[in-house]
């Protein structure tokens, strides 16, 4: 019998995958008993900050790592397809039909035993795979400490709001996709430069919410647009609010754009793309309702931000992600100090397949540095600098050997991950 302990994308993905290879799996999550900071549904799988599970491109790092997932049969992928939302070159999705979907083949495989509580002690002796997220309970956090030694290791995450379709003044705004790729799935409100100015000095003089510790250490990949702003605000134009490739119906470009994803099937909600915050929940109403298009905005749910922890993987984890310390005992997702959606999901198939082999006798699997899943668990395992959540990137992969143009990079990453993975999946019978 193996135990999971969280439901979230890496613990689903993890028990899938034992299941349908026939191994008895008990699956631990404490939602509805005792709930995160974030979560609000009791469903395996819930997103909590952005519906999009970023680029679909195979000249795309996690564009990339996505087909790598396909190829290993994905219950993270197969949910996304089956409740995709328009989002251009981007994969989004509904997120409560994407949850739903996966709860459902979770409870509904006969393999899987769920269990509802709060899990604060760990057996050395059992086969784990700890995936309980950036969220991680107090107790739990606590007991990994004690069992490996290590720093207690955080960051803060925010999240966007989300704004009511119907309050959005259409007159003001335009659908488009960045360079027209893709269908013109994207609300665009754009700024002249005395409409962002104002703005700008509204948006780096409003009122924070303080963290518990009264210090904001932020990830610098998912940083809030008020902390970016502080840096200048050539950070936002040059950033999440670049009008590059976003021009006018009337062919002129404006001086900043701030873009609106779908964030629901129905299309009622939008998230505001690149704007997570932490700002109170009045200042974000009165700030954000001086961009164009949303002076009459209605919020569905308004930016927050909550701590997010992960362990210190390169003292503690194998590249296999199983532990130094005791060898039958896994972690997966953003705990393993990887970033993003698709990233933990990814890891939660690499712990499954291992736990397999273990439990089979068999050599646990290295992924190649080559392909872009293997590349990112070699990264949290050997990173010698100041360890931090890594997402899926190209700057992590060993150089290209054979001659090319700089334009062909990136297609060639692609092409010679997914080759390494096809290598891997017939080599070990996956």
């Amino acid at each position: 019998m193996v135990k999971i302990i969280g439901g979230g994308l890496a613990g689903s993905e993890a028990a899938y995958y034992l299941a349908n290879q026939g191994i008895k799996v008990t699956l631990y999550e404490m939602r509805p008993v005792k709930y995160t900071d974030a979560h609000k549904t009791a469903k395996f799988g819930e997103l909590v900050c952005s519906n999009s599970l970023k680029s679909n491109s195979l000249e795309n790092a996690c564009g990339i790592l996505k087909e790598e997932m396909r190829m290993l049969n994905s219950l993270t992928m197969k949910a996304a397809s089956l409740t995709s939302v328009p989002a251009g070159q981007s994969l989004a999705v509904d997120r409560e039909g994407f949850s739903e979907y996966i709860t459902n083949e979770i409870k509904n495989n006969k393999n899987i035993t769920i269990v509802n509580e709060e899990i604060i002690n760990i057996d050395p002796n059992d086969i784990i795979i700890i995936a309980t997220g950036p969220l991680t309970s107090d107790s739990l956090s606590k007991k990994i400490k004690e069992m490996f030694g290590d720093d207690d290791y955080y960051f803060y995450d925010a999240q966007a709001p989300i704004i009511y379709a119907d309050s959005i003044d259409y007159n003001k705004v335009y659908f488009k996709s960045r360079y027209d790729k893709g269908d013109a799935d994207y609300i665009n409100c754009p700024f002249t430069k005395e409409e962002f100015d104002n703005f700008y000095h509204e948006l780096i003089n409003a009122e924070e919410t303080l963290t518990p510790d009264f210090e904001l250490k932020v990830f610098e990949g998912c940083m809030p647009i008020e902390e970016m702003a502080k840096r200048g605000e050539k950070t936002l134009t040059f950033g999440p609010m670049k009008p590059v490739g976003l021009r006018r119906p009337d062919g002129t470009t404006p001086y900043a754009v701030l873009q609106l994803r779908q964030d629901d099937s129905a299309k009622t909600l939008y998230n505001m793309v690149g704007f997570q915050t932490h700002l109170k929940f009045g200042e974000q109403k009165r700030v954000f309702q001086m961009i164009p298009g949303l002076e009459n905005a209605r919020f569905a749910k308004y930016g927050r931000i909550h701590k997010n922890t992960y362990i210190n993987a390169p003292k503690i984890l194998n590249p296999t992600l199983n532990t130094k310390l005791y060898q039958n005992i896994f972690f997966a997702g953003q705990l393993s100090g990887v970033e993003g959606y698709v990233e933990s999901a990814a890891t939660g198939i690499l712990a499954g397949i291992n736990v397999k082999r273990l439990l089979n006798n068999e050599e646990l699997i290295t992924l190649p540095k080559e392909t872009i899943l293997g590349s990112l668990v070699n990264y949290i395992t050997s990173s010698n600098v100041d360890f931090q959540p890594m997402n899926a990137n190209f700057g992590i992969l060993p150089p290209l050997e054979e001659t090319h143009h700089k334009k062909e990079r990136k297609a060639l990453y692609g092409k010679r991950a997914l080759s390494k993975m096809k290598e891997v999946i017939l080599k070990y019978e996956l």
